[in-house]
């Protein structure tokens, strides 16, 4: 059976761990940024600019990100 249109995913979701000891689950960046010899890197910043235009919204200030795992991923 063929798969349904639009089934594939075009994010890649991240669980984002910050200094302070909190977590956010399922974070979207998209999947066309990452792999090739950067890996996941580029992930951070996209997470980071979505946590600054948060915090501008908000009033509060961004907190530092401190780990990034792909959702399901084990935290090292």
């Amino acid at each position: 059976m063929a798969a349904k249109p639009g089934s594939k995913s075009n994010f890649v979701l991240f669980d984002v761990f910050y200094e302070d000891g909190s977590r956010r689950s399922n974070r979207k960046v998209p999947a066309e940024i990452l792999g090739g010899l950067d890996g996941d890197a580029p992930a951070r910043k996209v997470i980071e600019e979505q946590d600054n235009e948060i915090a501008k919204a908000s009033g509060r200030p961004a907190l530092a990100i401190s780990q990034l795992v792909r959702a399901g991923g084990k935290k090292k």
